[in-house]
């Protein structure tokens, strides 16, 4: 405690509230009249009036005052407390309702912390859960398409060894089925013609016109084929083995890798022969991709079957030829008409999402919209507070003399306007932001309202141009020269 200014107008600084004893306390007596010692003593209160608000008195007077007041201090023990007083009840009042403060304050703390940790626990069980379930449910559905992709080795082995051991066709309907490419010839052409008008992202070179572009190549393969007739049985048929060979060793890895896989999907927390291998998810052994993966097996089978397609030619001279030309023009067909399903699928899936992300957007922007019109009100709602809080300021200015005091209401003023000050700043900046986000937003509507249109003409060139001009694609008898 610091005594502060001369002898005569002397205050006392008052400690912080942190270090006021505790109460001991809780009787109504304790909140009663702030003031008693100057009820009881009206002189005290008379003595500091006089010498408190009368500091510019001379040296001379002062010192006879203080005289004066040591005097009727020792003769009157009244004056004597009120002279040697530190601190009010009002100041004892407040410090127990800090202590009050900070105890309730700290225990909210305590208790907060308690409820999160608590909550973070759980919450990192159960993600711990649902990841091992996940990955069990990811090697799941790897066993599946192990399964299905030998399912699909399989068969395509059992078809390679039929084809190796029959080779043997008859030569007929050459010219017919010749003259009978021409037709699928030209509607492929037409496709890749068509679809050479779709508009901006939806240009792309995908499975469809590469399927397209394939089958021109087939087509024309065949023909070239046709117009040649030449056979190389030999050759062919150790083309055909080296490709069962590539199929009956992915069948292989693929037993070995379903053993594994199927060992991984049955492991538990509680299973044996699990243990730490540290480091050991640093370390990728892995030679391929899924889509690789995939594509190996798919290119083996799309091999195997060009392989198959090709042996028709070696059954006989032209029955082969037939045979193999037809199989593939409709194996190639099947596959460009799925790739379009998809393809069709496809486009009107993301028109679908396109249109709803649309109506997404337009909601948001109108909620953006809405959010702005929120944030201008609020800063025109500040300005009142923050003309009242600097209006006092500026109106206290105007006290005269020693009562320019910076008081307490002095403080929480200045306080005041700074936090109105800065809850405008923040208010303003989260007005430049969702500007800026409803700018973005209105870019986002132009940009789905383009690609909209965009895939209604790819559907459009899709399944009214192309699909409908597939339809007159010939018969398995017409390729193979029946009438």
């Amino acid at each position: 405690m610091d005594l502060i200014g001369s002898t005569l107008t002397a205050t006392y600084a008052r400690p912080k509230t942190s270090h006021f004893l505790p109460a001991i306390s809780t009787m109504a007596s304790s909140y009663r009249n702030t003031q008693p010692a100057l009820a009881m003593n009206p002189s005290a209160n008379l003595w500091r009036t006089n010498n408190y608000y009368k500091s510019t008195a001379p040296p001379s007077i002062q010192r006879e005052n203080f005289d004066l007041v040591r005097a009727k201090t020792m003769f009157y023990p009244s004056n004597r407390t009120a002279l040697s007083t530190r601190y009010t009840p009002d100041d004892w009042y407040k410090s127990n309702q800090s202590n009050y403060r900070e105890s309730e304050s700290s225990r909210n703390s305590a208790e907060r912390l308690r409820r999160e940790t608590i909550r973070l626990m759980q919450d990192r069980e159960q993600v711990t859960r649902r990841t091992q379930e996940n990955t069990s449910k990811n090697i799941g559905e790897r066993l599946n398409d192990i399964v299905f992709w030998k399912s699909e080795l399989s068969h395509e082995i059992d078809n390679m060894v039929t084809e190796i051991a029959a080779l043997s066709e008859v030569k007929r309907r050459l010219e017919r089925a010749l003259a009978e490419t021409a037709g699928p010839l030209q509607v492929s052409q037409e496709c890749l013609y068509h679809r050479e008008k779709r508009m901006s992202i939806d240009l792309v070179h995908d499975v469809v016109e590469k399927g397209l572009i394939k089958e021109v190549e087939v087509i024309k393969s065949c023909q070239e084929r046709m117009r040649r007739l030449v056979e190389r049985a030999i050759a062919q048929l150790a083309s055909n083995r080296a490709a069962q060979h590539e199929l009956e060793r992915d069948m292989s890895d693929k037993v070995t890798a379903q053993r594994i896989d199927d060992r991984c999907h049955h492991l538990r927390n509680t299973s044996d022969g699990i243990g730490y291998y540290r480091g050991i998810e640093r370390l990728d052994p892995s030679l391929s991709l899924p889509d690789s993966w995939s594509k190996f097996t798919d290119d083996n089978i799309l091999l195997s079957q060009s392989e198959r397609a090709a042996s028709h030619k070696l059954r006989d001279e032209i029955e082969i030829l037939l045979n193999t030309t037809s199989n593939d023009m409709w194996n190639q067909f099947n596959n460009v008409n799925i790739a379009f399903t998809n393809r069709i699928s496809e486009t009107a899936d993301a028109k679908n999402s396109l249109q709803t992300h649309l109506a997404k957007t337009l909601q948001e922007i109108f909620q953006t919209e809405m959010l702005i019109e929120t944030l201008k009100r609020a800063l025109r709602d500040k300005e009142c507070p923050l003309k009242v809080a600097q209006t006092r300021l500026e109106e206290r200015t105007r006290r005269p003399n020693v009562e320019l005091c910076r008081d307490n209401p002095h403080h929480r003023l200045v306080s005041e306007v700074r936090e109105i000050e800065d809850t405008i700043q923040k208010l303003q900046e989260r007005l430049a932001e969702a500007e800026n986000t409803l700018q973005n937003l209105v870019k986002t509507k132009v940009t789905l309202e383009h690609d909209l249109s965009v895939k209604a003409n790819s559907l459009f060139l899709e399944q009214e141009k192309c699909m409908s001009m597939r339809k007159s694609f010939p018969s398995m008898p017409r390729l193979v020269g029946y009438t």
